[in-house]
């Protein structure tokens, strides 16, 4: 498959790189290599990114994209990430195409999880 013009990597910051770390791959799966103490990279099995260390974070507020993840058990998902210190800031709603809920991982970066209705 030609990967030009598709989305390649996705960076974020992380004040706390190992408790955002712990956080995506026991809710998420998420693999990770580090590249020294201040950055680790990412592969969710389909898309590549990092975390870079930073007291900055992502969030709608600030103007930010949202990026959202796909769970086919949105429930389950959201009891994960609350077990695994994120905290819930928009609970599960419906819309156009699926239902969803926001909430931002350890270090504060703000991110979505989708489901089909």
């Amino acid at each position: 498959m030609d990967q030009s013009n598709k989305v390649y990597y996705v960076e974020f910051h992380a004040s706390d790189l190992a408790k955002t770390k712990a956080f995506f791959e026991k809710v998420f799966g998420w693999q990770f290599t580090d590249y020294g103490p201040d950055y680790t990279s990412f592969t969710d099995g389909r898309l590549a990114g990092g975390f870079a260390r930073s007291e900055k974070k992502a969030s709608l507020a600030t103007g930010s994209a949202l990026v959202v993840i796909f769970s086919s058990h949105l429930e389950k998902t959201l009891g994960q990430v609350v077990e695994h210190g994120g905290t819930v800031t928009q609970d599960i709603f419906s819309y156009p195409g699926g239902r969803r809920f926001h909430f931002t991982e350890p270090s504060g970066n703000e991110l979505s999880v989708c489901s089909e209705p």
